[in-house]
């Protein structure tokens, strides 16, 4: 029997990855690269990043640049896959809020526009290069925790609700292009807790099976992306296949 993946490597032409800087970014570039060594690889991120493979080219925009995406976007090719791997959790000033007293609308919005904002933005310039006649896959990290009806704990009131509306943006940018090309997949994609500065600080309860390395994250995310098809559009999944409720 043929192999499909063999299939798929061999149509693939160009994936794009945004975020390309990040843990899990650079993780997927390595990845791709390898597993479709006749694809280009365009490796997107907000400062420079050098990969050793043939087959990437990096590229610096500042995804809230309208005017730098456009020009991206007439630069580059067809593109089958589009990732977005940017994302925020924490930084220096925004931190998981423990509760509502902890709620600061300068922090909200500043998740708020790198969770959902930039995405939105960069599907803007580059949703409508995704081949128009043949299976195309539009894919962005989300979370578990986006999930209203898995909402447990409570807290993190920003990167809860910046994810939730991350999925509603997924959800909205699958049906306006299953209009023009009812082959396309666009989901969320859950990647677990991954060993990165993001997730360091919340690592000490994580049974060490269920944290991944980068490239353990990268392997089973693309696995799961291949594995889809247009009816499973609008959905998020989890790292091992298993769709994740809104």
């Amino acid at each position: 029997m043929k192999d499909p993946t063999l299939d798929i490597a061999n149509k693939m032409q160009h994936v794009i990855v945004f975020g390309a800087n990040g843990t899990i970014g650079s993780a997927l570039v390595h990845e791709l690269a390898q597993r479709y060594p006749l694809a280009q690889i365009s490796a997107v991120s907000r400062q420079s990043t050098h990969f050793s493979a043939t087959n990437v080219q990096s590229y610096v925009v500042d995804y809230l640049n309208e005017a730098q995406l456009n020009d991206l976007a007439i630069q580059l090719p067809t593109i089958d896959w589009l990732i977005i791997a940017t994302g925020i959790l924490h930084d220096d000033t925004a931190k998981p809020e423990k509760s509502i007293r902890d709620f600061s609308a300068e922090k909200f919005a500043h998740v708020y526009e790198v969770n959902v904002i930039v995405p939105a933005l960069i599907t803007k310039y580059f949703m409508p290069k995704l081949a128009k006649h043949q299976p195309v896959k539009l894919a962005a990290l989300s979370a578990r925790i986006g999930s209203i009806s898995d909402n447990r704990l409570g807290g993190w009131y920003a990167y809860r609700a910046s994810k939730a509306a991350l999925n509603m943006l997924l959800k909205t940018l699958s049906i306006e292009l299953k209009r023009s090309n009812p082959l396309s997949v666009v989901v969320g994609l859950h990647p677990g807790t991954v060993d990165s500065p993001l997730s360091k600080p919340f690592q000490a309860h994580i049974a060490k099976e269920n944290l991944f390395t980068p490239a353990k994250a990268a392997t089973q995310l693309i696995d799961v992306l291949e594995g889809l098809t247009s009816e499973h559009t609008g959905n998020c999944y989890a790292f091992d296949g298993c769709l994740i409720e809104p």
